[in-house]
């Protein structure tokens, strides 16, 4: 799968007009970092490949304030489950997103986003209601091996 990285810049620098922020060039380098990176990636190596890349060092403080923000614009989506981080899957869609599913390859660390229909999420939500329980994320991540690495074990 080839990533269009100049439209999903220009659609995120769309979409950050829009909400009344800016783009700035190092938070849209920090984005073009995870866009580049097959796998979800940690601060720490955002900050190393982000030098490679732009021939220039950001402090691994400024990364998590960058990742902060790339997170609350719907850019960037955090993985709680290991602590790294990957580029929304959906930021060129023009379609209404659904809530992020993760599923996570152990053997290569591939992630691919899907979404769960609202319905499904609204009927979880109210099972979990019933129990009294207060939940602080939609946000699933579920682990196995991916099509290729299934694939590779044969």
């Amino acid at each position: 799968m080839t990533v269009d990285i100049d439209h999903i810049i220009k659609k995120s620098q769309e979409a950050c007009i829009s909400a009344g922020v800016k783009l700035t060039t190092k938070r849209k380098n920090v984005l073009i970092v995870l866009l580049r990176s097959s796998i979800p990636l940690s601060a720490y190596e955002i900050a190393e490949r982000y030098k490679t890349q732009f021939n220039e060092s950001l402090p691994v403080m400024s990364v998590y304030r960058i990742l902060d923000f790339l997170i609350h614009e719907k850019l960037v989506h955090k993985l709680e489950t290991t602590s790294l981080y990957i580029a929304c899957a959906h930021i060129a869609c023009d379609h209404q997103h659904e809530t992020p599913q993760f599923l996570i390859c152990d053997r290569c660390h591939s992630v691919k986003e899907i979404g769960i229909k609202k319905h499904v999420m609204a009927e979880l939500a109210r099972s979990i209601q019933n129990t009294g329980f207060t939940l602080a994320h939609q946000q699933l991540e579920l682990h196995g091996l991916c099509e290729r690495c299934q694939g590779d074990s044969m």
